[in-house]
């Protein structure tokens, strides 16, 4: 077990110079440049411009460019943006909480939604509980996350008025900044008001991130049931009079886990993409957000520590999930 999760910690390494140099390559394909966003429709004079691009260090070739970038990153300086000066790290920081919150929620929906629907339809193969659960989770998968939010927005927030529109919590409460997770600091704030106005501006971000990854996680929990329900261990256990919750829950479950940890690990980095556009639609004050003006104002430092900061976050999640594996299943610790 030790080895194997040496040998994935050193692929860490040449993961982390792909995405260094990907993350460069993208934004700089894209066209124009920081000076040519801030110039505007107006433009500037050529020696102020040349002034700029020598400022930032877009007048050099991008080889030069890149090495500088990579020696930045490895002295652990990640850059200050182009257009607020504020240090990139400082501002992943200080917006991380809120993707990490809605991240969060979308996952727990998924989980307490999707891991019982895919029990339920494995327990019910070829019923009509089976397919229910498989048609809506093709549904849930297809359909594109613009789509959507803007189904479930026009629904409860304006024919219904249930939940609100966007935003992570109305314009009327002032709750200090202490943990950067809108739902502890309200519950420190002893807010009751604000602590529903932030549950409310969670639901349907939640629902919207949190439905592809429910749709994999039903989906891959009864392939993985089916498979396990039909093991020896299984119909041993049943001949044993043990209650048909015991075989399910304990001796089923738990052997059909390894896949589904392994889908939801990778979750975590579907979640924290599809913050990005989740977040753009909703107003969420989160990286994803963040990452979508950078690229609109061709801020280099912003979107390359962003995807970096981001890939680092995946990476050490996968770590985590190899670990998993080891306490899930005791074979692989033998292995």
């Amino acid at each position: 077990m030790l080895a194997f999760l040496l040998r994935r910690a050193a692929l860490v390494v040449p993961t982390f110079i792909g995405v260094t140099l990907l993350a460069f390559a993208l934004i700089h394909l894209i066209p124009g440049d920081p000076v040519e966003n801030i110039s505007g429709e107006r433009g500037m004079d050529p020696v102020r411009r040349a002034r700029l691009l020598h400022e930032f260090g877009l007048d050099r070739p991008l080889p030069v460019q890149y090495a500088a970038y990579v020696k930045d990153v490895l002295r652990g300086d990640l850059g200050n943006s182009l257009t607020t000066h504020d240090s990139v790290a400082r501002e992943f920081a200080t917006l991380f909480p809120a993707t990490v919150e809605l991240a969060f929620f979308a996952l727990v929906f998924a989980l307490v939604v999707g891991l019982p629907a895919g029990i339920i339809a494995a327990l019910k193969h070829n019923t009509v509980a089976d397919y229910a659960v498989m048609g809506v989770s093709l549904t849930g998968y297809s359909m594109p996350i613009f789509w959507w939010a803007l189904l479930l927005i026009l629904f409860f927030s304006v024919q219904l008025g249930w939940t609100p529109v966007s935003g992570r919590i109305a314009v009327q409460y002032d709750v200090p900044a202490v943990t950067g997770f809108m739902l502890i600091d309200t519950l420190l704030a002893r807010d009751p008001g604000a602590f529903r106005s932030a549950l409310s501006h969670l639901v349907l971000p939640t629902i919207v991130l949190g439905t592809v990854p429910l749709a994999v996680i039903a989906r891959m929990t009864r392939s993985a049931m089916l498979e396990v329900l039909r093991e020896d261990f299984v119909r041993a256990a049943r001949a044993k009079g043990l209650p048909r919750w015991r075989v399910v829950i304990v001796h089923a479950l738990r052997n059909a886990l390894i896949p589904v940890v392994t889908v939801v690990g990778l979750q975590v980095g579907l979640l924290l993409s599809g913050a990005i556009l989740t977040e753009t639609i909703f107003s969420w004050p989160g990286v994803g957000n963040w990452l979508i003006h950078g690229v609109q104002s061709r801020d280099y430092p912003v979107v390359q520590g962003g995807i970096l900061l981001i890939a680092a976050i995946v990476i050490a999640v996968n770590l985590v999930v190899d670990v998993l594996y080891g306490i899930i299943n005791p074979r692989i610790r033998r292995a």
